[in-house]
């Protein structure tokens, strides 16, 4: 495991990245959150991001996620995995927010859950936009009806849309059109719903250039902080 100075040495560079990216957009820094994901981490890099100023990070499984909570309180977690419904209760009000709703029953759920924990649940739809078969996430034509549905429960916050673009080695155009179709998707639902989506969670270590391009608001980047690790 890298060591704290490793890893703001990481982040230093990563911020560079970034900062390079949204100028080259016509974009200001400030439009954009680094999400780190810790994934497969131990808490000690979680307690890095919280060392570094960081708000929040990213965790793909609830119950991992869960017992890092425990060793760094007074933290936020997002969930970016895809959530099992058996693990609605578990994760609903100890996510900050769940970033992978991608069905009808999976959101009644999460609302159920949330309102009798007298919550108000922070959410993004996960949508397909890459039209990718191993990826999780409602197609491009389901999302206005999971949209509408998400805007009419008091216990859920509806914050606005992630996807996982499809990864082709040497072709950044493939997550550029995933990115992009993303974005139109989130302008049309605003103006037909009149609700504000502020959030496009897209975009990670390999395709960050390509999502601040297309108007992401949140980038979620494990290995170019964290480096790999096999699990």
């Amino acid at each position: 495991m890298i060591t704290q100075e490793e890893f703001f040495q990481n982040l230093s560079d990563l911020n560079s990245r970034i900062e390079d990216a949204c100028e080259k957009s016509g974009r200001p820094r400030s439009s954009l959150t680094l999400l780190p994901v810790t994934k497969n981490w131990p808490s000690e890099v979680v307690k890095y991001c919280k060392n570094a100023g960081l708000k929040t990070v990213g965790e793909n499984r609830v119950q991992e996620a869960i017992e890092k909570m425990s060793d760094v309180p007074n933290f936020d977690f997002e969930l970016i995995g895809h959530l099992q419904s058996n693990k609605v209760n578990m994760a609903t009000g100890n996510f900050a927010r769940i970033q992978t709703v991608d069905s009808m029953k999976l959101l009644e759920r999460i609302g159920a859950a949330s309102e009798k924990k007298s919550k108000c649940q922070k959410i993004l739809i996960q949508v397909n936009a890459g039209d990718d078969p191993a990826k999780f996430g409602i197609t491009v034509d389901e999302a206005e009806l999971l949209v509408e549905r998400a805007l009419e429960i008091n216990s859920i916050q509806l914050n606005g849309l992630m996807t996982i673009a499809p990864f082709i080695e040497g072709d950044t155009k493939v997550a550029s059109k995933c990115f992009a179709k993303l974005r139109v998707l989130k302008e049309r639902l605003e103006l037909k719903t009149g609700a504000e989506l502020p959030e496009l969670s897209m975009g990670m270590s390999g395709d960050l250039k390509e999502a601040i391009a297309e108007g992401a608001t949140i980038v979620r980047v494990g290995s170019a902080l964290f480096g790999k690790r096999d699990t």
